[in-house]
């Protein structure tokens, strides 16, 4: 299936032209629009077609193949399958009234050369906050600090540090010093297979808290050549390009990164886009992404659960997912003081403690 982009010509005089994404016979997102293209005039007003009466377009001027959609935040990326004219964007505004309660929408279409001309506000997390929620590994003997996050030892999945959501982790990092690397230059086949789990995550990390220029210093390279560090350091880079590789120097600037890394992607999992957005993506097609395993599955399984729900019940919705599982995560929220449980015997049964157990 291909997706397009597709401009048709309306006769309307403030909204002359019609744009719409389409994948075959399904419209991902359709606007009128006052040009068809920005040009020198940066960016052009936009509103969106459904819930309004509009001309029926009557001729089709262009039709070009999306190459990408992505969201940043409220903005919307596309990338034309063309030469000229194929990186915009499309920001998506909620305004409130200045006369009478509620929201109105405004849609700024703009091209590629307007965003490097303008330098608009950018919202920066500075710092780890208060709701950042960090799950250190418990095989971590000496971990790294997160000042102002709320901390918790647990069993990951993968990785050695983790950015957890609502029910699911956000972002998984992996440490390793110069030592722990090169040791694993004798086991590629093995490191690949972690980095390959890794790597099944939206957000995730390969953090080394060395230079890349240690690896090449005949002085620091016991067992190995500086040739041979080079190699095998190309092929974690060619086998893994999903995957995000730093080299942070040391381990002070390896914890400062990590930290950085799961303010940027907390503030962007919180800041929800446009519904407009969230649908085109979601007729687009995104890869899937790992969220923690089925012990993350379990616990998103109970907050769906009603207010007052059994082991059996439970179990019900969890097929193929091991007992173990399952009892960990009821045993793990239990103490987190999210859930109870009622009674015993056959007459048990669990009980939700707040609206959510996220």
């Amino acid at each position: 299936m291909q997706t397009l982009w597709v401009i048709e010509s309306t006769g309307e005089k403030r909204f002359p032209y019609r744009l719409s994404i389409k994948k075959d016979d399904l419209i991902l997102l359709s606007l009128r629009v006052q040009d068809i293209w920005p040009g020198t005039k940066g960016q052009i007003f936009c509103m969106r077609e459904e819930g309004r009466q509009w001309s029926t377009p009557v001729e089709e001027i262009e039709r070009v193949p999306v190459l990408s959609l992505k969201r940043y935040g409220k903005r919307l990326a596309v990338i034309l399958d063309r030469a000229k004219n194929k990186r915009c964007d499309f920001l998506f505004l909620k305004k409130k009234y200045k006369t009478k309660e509620g929201e109105y929408e405004q849609i700024f279409w703009r091209t590629q050369k307007a965003l490097q001309e303008r330098r608009p506000k950018v919202k920066l997390t500075a710092k780890g906050k208060d709701s950042l929620h960090v799950i250190i590994d418990k095989s971590e003997r000496y971990p790294w600090r997160f000042h102002g996050c709320l901390i918790e030892k647990g069993q990951l999945p993968v990785g050695d540090y983790a950015l957890k959501g609502d029910n699911s982790l956000l972002a998984i990092v992996e440490r390793k010093t110069f030592e722990n690397l090169t040791a694993y230059f004798g086991k590629l086949g093995a490191f690949h297979q972690i980095l390959g789990e890794l790597e099944t995550y939206k957000h995730s990390a390969l953090v080394i808290e060395a230079s890349y220029s240690d690896f090449l210093n005949p002085k620091k390279m016991k067992f190995y050549s500086p040739t041979f560090a080079a190699r095998a350091i190309a092929e974690i880079h060619a086998f893994h390009p999903k995957l995000n590789i730093v080299y942070t120097g040391n381990r002070k600037l390896a914890n400062e990164w990590t930290l950085r890394f799961f303010s940027a992607i907390a503030f962007h999992s919180e800041d929800i886009p446009h519904a407009k957005v969230s649908e085109a993506l979601t007729e687009y097609g995104v890869e899937p992404y790992s969220t923690g395993g089925s012990y993350y599955e379990v616990r998103k399984i109970i907050d769906e659960m009603p207010e007052k729900f059994t082991f059996r019940m439970l179990k019900d919705f969890c097929q193929n997912i091991p007992e173990f599982t399952i009892r960990k995560a009821l045993s793990d929220l239990k103490k987190e003081g999210k859930i109870s449980c009622e009674n015993r015997g056959k007459k048990s049964y669990w009980k939700k403690n707040n609206e959510t157990v996220a």
